[in-house]
C-alpha cells in the first residue's frame, strides 16, 4: 500500500502535477511512515507556492507541512528528508512570525540542514539549501542584525565565502541540479566582486531549461543581473 502510494507520488512529482499530488498524499495524512509524511510535507508547500494559491490558503498550507514535516520527524529521526523539510517548513513559518522568531529559529533550522546533509552527504538540494542560509546570514540588514545580537549572546551569522563553498558543493554532488543554485552562484560572485564568475553562473541560471515557475523567475532575475553587470 504505502510503497505503491509513494511510487505514485513520485511519478506526479516528477510530472509537475502539484495539486493532484496534493490531493493523493493528505488521504494519508494520518499514516505512520516518514517517506509518505515527508512527502505529503512537501506537496502541501509546493501548492502553497503556486501564484494560484489564495494568501488565506498559501499560510494555512504552511503551517500544515510544517505539521506533516514534525510527524516524519517523530515516526524517523534518521531520515534525512525528514530533517530537510522540517528545516525548510520551519523557515517558511517565520514568513507568518515575524523577524524574532525568524532569527531565534536560524539555529534550529541550520542544525536539521547539517542533520540532513550527515544523513545523505549526496543530496545537493540540502547542501544548496545550507548555502541559502549562509547567504541570508551574510546579507543581513543591520536592523535584524541589533535584534539578533538582543536576542542571543552569539547570534547567527556567516560570510559569503561559506555561502559559495556550500553552492559548489551541490554542484559537485549533482551538476545542473537546480536553477537556483546557478543563480545563487552568481549572486554571490557578484557580492565578493568576481565579476567574470558571476557572468559565467548567472548566464548558466538564465540559459537554464525553465520547468516550473520557480526556473521562469530564476531566468528573469538572471536577466536583470546581467543587465546590470
Amino acid at each position: 500500500e504505502v510503497e505503491e502510494v509513494i511510487e505514485q507520488a513520485d511519478y506526479l512529482y516528477g510530472s509537475g502535477e502539484t495539486e493532484k499530488l496534493y490531493r493523493l498524499l493528505v488521504q494519508h495524512k494520518t499514516s505512520e511512515d516518514a517517506e509518505l509524511l515527508w512527502r505529503l510535507a512537501r506537496a502541501a508547500r509546493d501548492l502553497a507556492q503556486l501564484s494560484s494559491t489564495s494568501a488565506e490558503e498559501k499560510k494555512q498550507l504552511v503551517y500544515e507541512a510544517l505539521e506533516h514535516a514534525k510527524k516524519a520527524l517523530e515516526k524517523n529521526e534518521s531520515n534525512f528528508a525528514a530533517h530537510k523539510w522540517y528545516a525548510i517548513c520551519i523557515s517558511d513559518v517565520g514568513d507568518y512570525e515575524g523577524i524574532k522568531a525568524k532569527i531565534a529559529n536560524a539555529f534550529v533550522i541550520k542544525e536539521h540542514f547539517q542533520r540532513a546533509i550527515e544523513l545523505n552527504p549526496k543530496d545537493a538540494t540540502s547542501i544548496h539549501l545550507m548555502g541559502i542560509w549562509c547567504y541570508s546570514f551574510a546579507d543581513m540588514p543591520w536592523y535584524q542584525r541589533k535584534i539578533a545580537a538582543m536576542l542571543f549572546a552569539t547570534p547567527p551569522t556567516s560570510t559569503y565565502r561559506e555561502a559559495l563553498r556550500y553552492f559548489h558543493m551541490a554542484e559537485e554532488a549533482d551538476p545542473n541540479f537546480y536553477s537556483k543554485n546557478l543563480l545563487y552562484l552568481g549572486k554571490t560572485y557578484l557580492k565578493l566582486n568576481n565579476k567574470k564568475m558571476a557572468l559565467l553562473w548567472l548566464s548558466k541560471a538564465r540559459e537554464y531549461p525553465a520547468h516550473t515557475e520557480e526556473d521562469k523567475q530564476v531566468q528573469k532575475e538572471a536577466l536583470e543581473l546581467l543587465n546590470s553587470i
